[in-house]
């Protein structure tokens, strides 16, 4: 029994580095979200200033990273399945479960919000449910995939329909995070536009990296430590100086920079992303916490529910199991936000519920998972009898 499928994930052909990249930021945004689902659960959460400083100092760049690097794959994409297809797989793959979990979250929220005073935002109704499509920021972190989803649409329409080149794809970008960035600072919000505009250069500059970034010729030249100390000194410099400024008494909480100094939180943010991807790359040469690739590869998945699983998770320990003691808490509510959903997904594939994540059946992981299953059967058959020690 392989609950979290890594031999078929570990034997696929992949760009490993991005895998790892995608496990690195999984797991910093899953750190973010269990801060916030402990947030008035935690009585003395206020007691430990180093774990809010730590979400604080991690928090610049980890969706941008995830543009960036759908960004990359967008032209191999089109090139292999059309523009058509391409919508249709975007669709299935981000749209679809969107509205799947986005729906299942905000039915517990409201079922939730007959039970107890406090809540998230003062008012949960029905009306959430057009939001996650609307302006899914106030439905919570859905607002991710619907940005991921539209962004890709639009980029691949004039990509494929009117021919625009990377280059000029990434100025259009620029043009559009300066609009993002003026409604920021104005504290103006047009909806799921708002993210399509901040977030759509990251995306297009993933476009254009992409024949350097996945040319196997340039891993080992990337993969190298005189590139990762400087930029991690870099790195570290800008996040303690950003850090200082987010964590300031304000009411945007953590995304100060990025609300009122957007232009410097596009620093911080490809700052962060370079740097991330050049751990990636080491990890990848020195095949480091492979597990990191389990968790990569899972990444929309443990996204999807994340919050869902870290809700029932801190209730589990905190009412059943009656732990209390906050950093043990953060820990295990952290680690429960990304090993439930990675378990959970598999479950679905290994007994025919994909249909939680996907219309279209995927039919690969799936025939493994039968194949596997059959093999395990046999194996247990063959196995000769033991008798219980007495």
């Amino acid at each position: 029994m392989d609950p979290f499928n890594s031999r078929f994930i570990l034997k696929e052909k992949r760009w490993l580095w991005i895998d790892y990249d995608k496990g690195i930021s999984i797991i910093l945004v899953g750190y973010g979200h269990c801060m916030s689902a402990l947030q008035g659960h935690a009585m003395d959460l206020d007691a430990y200033p180093l774990f809010h400083y730590f979400d604080t100092f991690f928090y610049g760049f980890r969706m941008p990273l995830f543009f960036i690097i759908s960004g990359l794959l967008v032209g191999r994409s089109l090139n292999k399945k059309g523009l058509n297809n391409y919508i249709g797989d975007r669709s299935n793959n981000i749209l679809y479960p969107l509205l799947v979990w986005g729906i299942i979250e905000i039915t517990f929220q409201i079922i939730a919000a007959r039970f107890t005073h406090f809540t998230i935002h003062d008012h949960i109704g029905p009306e959430r449910y057009l939001k996650l499509i609307t302006d899914p920021r106030q439905t919570g972190h859905f607002w991710y995939l619907n940005a991921l989803f539209c962004i890709g649409v639009i980029y691949a329409f004039i990509k494929s329909v009117l021919k625009l080149k990377p280059v000029l794809q990434v100025l259009l970008g620029l043009v559009l995070y300066s609009v993002s960035a003026y409604l920021n600072i104005h504290d103006q919000s047009i909806g799921f536009l708002s993210d399509v505009l901040e977030y759509y250069f990251f995306f297009a500059l993933g476009d254009l990296i992409s024949n350097v970034m996945l040319d196997a010729k340039n891993i080992q030249r990337f993969s190298s430590w005189k590139i990762f100390l400087p930029l991690l000194l870099v790195f570290l410099t800008i996040q303690y100086f950003f850090t200082e400024i987010n964590l300031k008494p304000s009411n945007y909480g953590g995304r100060f920079v990025e609300q009122k100094m957007p232009f410097f939180f596009l620093i911080e943010a490809l700052v962060g992303c370079v740097t991330s991807v050049s751990f990636s790359f080491l990890l990848q040469k020195y095949k480091l916490f492979t597990w990191l690739r389990i968790v990569g590869y899972h990444s929309l998945f443990i996204y999807c529910m994340q919050i869902i699983a870290m809700t029932f998770a801190r209730i589990f320990f905190q009412n059943f199991l009656n732990i209390n003691y906050t950093p043990a808490l953060i820990i295990l509510v952290w680690t429960s936000g990304i090993t439930l959903p990675i378990f959970f997904y598999n479950f679905c594939l290994r007994f025919h519920f994909w249909g939680l994540y996907t219309f279209r059946k995927p039919e690969k992981q799936v025939g493994y998972l039968r194949r596997t299953n059959i093999f395990s059967l046999k194996k247990q058959q063959e196995l000769p009898e033991v008798q219980p020690i007495q």
